[in-house]
Formats: C-alpha cells, structure tokens, sequence
C-alpha cells in the first residue's frame, strides 16, 4: 500500500498529490514539467479528523520515496511513496532528517520556534529528496511566527516544500498573505463505513468497529480512541448523560464541576510522567549531581531554563485540557443533534445510539427551537474555550443555558 492509502475517503485530494509527488520526482531527475505543476508552498484544510496531518506526512513521504525513480521508469503514471523503503519509514515514524515537524504542544507555535525552522529549511537536502516543513496546526502560529513563516514561503529556498495544516482558509485561520502563495488541498469528513474498514483492518472486532466510527462522528483518531481505551469509552458515557440531568441550576453548576474537573485529571494524567522526565533531564544536562566548583555554578544559573521549561509544561497541560473538553463538547453537540434528528423523524443514523432513551426524553420536553438553541451554545463553548475564555466560566454558562424547562 502506498502512502496515500492512509488518506480515508479522500479520492480527489489522493490523485492531487499523487500528481504533486510525480511531478516533484521529475524536478529531481531533472525532467521538465510543465509550470505551476510543483507548488513550494501547500495548506491543507478540513475538519478536526479528516486528515490534514495525514495528508501532510503522506506527501512529505512521497517527496522522499527511495523508489521514485525505480517506480516511474517502470510506469509513468505510478505514484511515488511507496509505503516500504527506508526513506517511507522514516518518515512515518518522524525520524526523517530533511522532514521536520512543527507540533505545537502548547498553545501557539511562537516566533522564536519558526525562525529557527525557517532557517534549517533554507539548507539543502542532507540524505532526501527535499526539505520538507510539516506545520501542524498552522491556525496556532502566533503574528510574528506567521510573519516569519511568510517570508520563507514568498521566497522559498530551491528544493524545499512547506506544508501547512489547518480548519480552514479564513483569515482567523491563515493570514491572507500565506494563504495566497500556498496551494489550498480541501479534506472532507470520511464517512462511517470507511473508518470502520480502518478500525477493522486494526483488528477490532465488527461491532465495536462500526459503533466506534458512528460515534466518532468522522474523527478517525477519536473512532480508535473509543474502540481500544475502556476509560475514553466510560468519559464519554459520563458526557452523555449529562443533558437529561440538567434539571436544576445546582445540577448545571455540579455538571460544570465535573466537566472542568475530568479534563484536568485527564490533562494531568497525560503530563505528569513526561514533565517529572523532562526536569529531571534538564537538570543532569545543566550539571545536576555533579562536584565541584563548574557543576555548582551550572546549578545556580539553570533557574531561567528550569522556569522556561515550566512555562512550557504548564502551556501543554493547559492545551491538553482545552482538548479534553473539546472532546466532550463533540459529543454534546451529537447528543442535540440527535435530538433534532428525533424531533424531525428523520431516518438518519444517530451518532449516540446507546442513550437514545435519554436523547428521546430531551427530545419530548425542549421544541425544536430549544434543540437548535443548545446545540448553538455549545458550538459557542467551544469557541469561546479557543478564545482563551477561561474553561469553568465557559462550561459554567453553558450548562446554565442547558438547563431544561
């Protein structure tokens, strides 16, 4: 299977950048193409878990495919990223050392961070292809770092590609300026049966296959998630059953409680290991146990770097956070959903079929207005939670404005 068998129900954007790694391939073996046919700068785009990452690693994969040559001598149309060789793997794993990953662990991708990628881009190859820039969550790049970004991409060094990844073009996204000299690659949600054809092909067994791509509602990293950890499978369940106990503000204010408070035990659970690791790394590299009069000074003058990397820690807990209750407001926004879907009898599958008892009785006691009003606050949560709104105060009025009649 070639690289771009990772892509889920994404047809047109595979036979793009199918295009896109051929023609890269003839740049190198100093073919000529025809203009416009190799663009330096790319920016995916689509919903949470339609694969804008994916796609991104799948291309960077194909630039450097070992095989390319072997593969278009033998057929011109074949597609370069084999999914075998050296070169495919490494970059799969994120071991590449002309593709490099910028992941944002906290909550923006800072200046200081892109000028230096920026500056490692504009290197030659050392063993690939091409220098390949994956910038995930590209919409997180702060103004200097989208400025620093920018400059690159207006004059990108020979043989390098940027590829961005973001929700989508708006401006609040990607500024126009990048968003112009970047070629715009549209993802789509994967429908239900395709994921679960993935989970399968993982070795899940059909049932929890199909019900994990359901409730996932197009996410695929949330689909296996579901269908391999008990305790995702138990917060989502604590979720749902949430909007039928709205009866009271005191209940409102006890579900915002623990909203707020499963997200922070989840974020802490994520972190706590790799932040005692990461201190405690820093300090044996700034001379933590050792002797004599070098190590003791190296001690007292790691206290800015020891603050630095707490800073950082604390931004991806906060991060961390911040997703955990997205995940959540997901799965609400499904549940009003379904009851819109219930109200109107329409015969579409719901995403939360387990708690349809409780779907029906929201369902009997709000109108169709009151459905649509609940499912909008929680989109508005969602928003307000990305906006830096601080998350017990966002989650504290929606569940007030959740509150059944």
């Amino acid at each position: 299977m070639t690289v771009f068998g990772a892509l889920i129900g994404q047809g047109s954007a595979v036979a793009e950048l199918s295009r896109a790694a051929r023609a890269a391939a003839d740049v190198v073996a100093g073919r000529p193409v025809p203009a416009g046919a190799v663009t330096h700068a790319w920016l995916f785009t689509g919903p949470a878990g339609s694969g804008r990452s994916v796609a991104a690693r799948a291309l960077a994969a194909a630039l450097q495919c070992d095989r390319a040559e072997e593969l278009l001598a033998a057929d011109p149309d074949a597609v370069p990223g084999c999914g075998e060789c050296n070169s495919c793997h490494s970059v799969k794993a994120g071991a590449h050392p002309d593709v490099r990953s910028v992941v944002p662990e906290g909550l923006s991708i800072g200046v200081s961070e892109m000028r230096a990628v920026v500056a490692m881009s504009a290197r030659r190859p050392s063993l690939g292809r091409w220098q390949v820039v994956v910038i995930e969550d590209a919409d997180r790049l702060t103004e200097g770092a989208a400025n620093a970004l920018l400059k690159a991409v207006e004059e990108p060094p020979e043989r390098t590609m940027f590829l961005l990844c973001a929700p989508s073009t708006h401006p609040d996204d990607v500024i126009v300026t990048i968003r112009s000299r970047c070629r715009v690659v549209g993802l789509r949600i994967p429908p239900a049966d395709a994921i679960a054809d993935v989970l399968l092909a993982d070795g899940i067994d059909p049932e929890t296959a199909q019900w994990a791509a359901q409730a996932s509602q197009g996410h695929v990293g949330r689909a296996r998630r579901l269908a391999r950890d008990p305790q995702a499978r138990s917060r989502r369940a604590e979720v749902l059953a949430i909007p039928a106990q709205l009866t009271s503000l005191n209940a409102c204010f006890e579900a915002a409680d623990h909203l707020v408070q499963a997200a922070e035990a989840e974020a802490r659970a994520l972190t706590a290991d790799l932040d005692t690791s990461e201190t405690d790394e820093l300090k044996l590299a700034l001379g933590a146990g050792g002797t004599g009069k070098g190590a003791a000074a190296a001690v007292r003058g790691s206290a800015g770097a020891l603050r630095d990397l707490e800073r950082r820690q604390k931004s991806r807990a906060t991060r961390l956070q911040r997703d955990a209750l997205d995940r959540a407001l997901v799965d609400l926004a499904g549940f009003y959903r379904d009851v819109l879907l219930v109200q109107a009898g329409s015969p579409v599958k719901a995403a939360h079929p387990e708690v349809s008892p409780q779907v029906s009785v929201v369902a009997r006691t709000l109108d169709q207005a009151g459905a649509l009003v609940r499912l909008e606050q929680v989109l508005a949560c969602r928003e307000a939670i990305e906006l830096n709104v601080k998350p017990k105060i966002a989650v504290e009025a929606l569940t007030a404005a959740l509150r059944l009649p």
